[in-house]
């Protein structure tokens, strides 16, 4: 019993997270004004980028192994999230 819950708890974090990041880039504005979803993709693209960066970050600050592997990926990641940022709003 315990195995089961434990996939469906993994799998309820995930989708959580998919939710919440497409709410956060404003999946509601394309309903609302009948325009074009891909603005809302990217952004949701961009901080599925971002969060890999953040964890990355984390696991290299507080991981044993591979420190600087994690470190050097994490930073990248933020780099392009935000490169990609600015990309989006026209400043690139």
């Amino acid at each position: 019993m315990q195995l089961g819950s434990n996939k469906i708890l993994a799998g309820a974090k995930y989708i959580y997270l998919i939710v919440f990041f497409a709410l956060l880039s404003g999946v509601f504005y394309p309903v609302i004004t009948h325009s074009a979803w891909d603005p809302v993709v990217v952004g949701t693209l961009v901080l599925f980028i971002g969060l890999a960066g953040a964890v990355s970050l984390y696991k290299g600050g507080t991981g044993d192994k591979h420190r600087q592997a994690y470190l050097i990926m994490g930073l990248a990641l933020m780099a392009a999230a935000l490169f990609l940022v600015y990309a989006v709003i026209g400043r690139v």
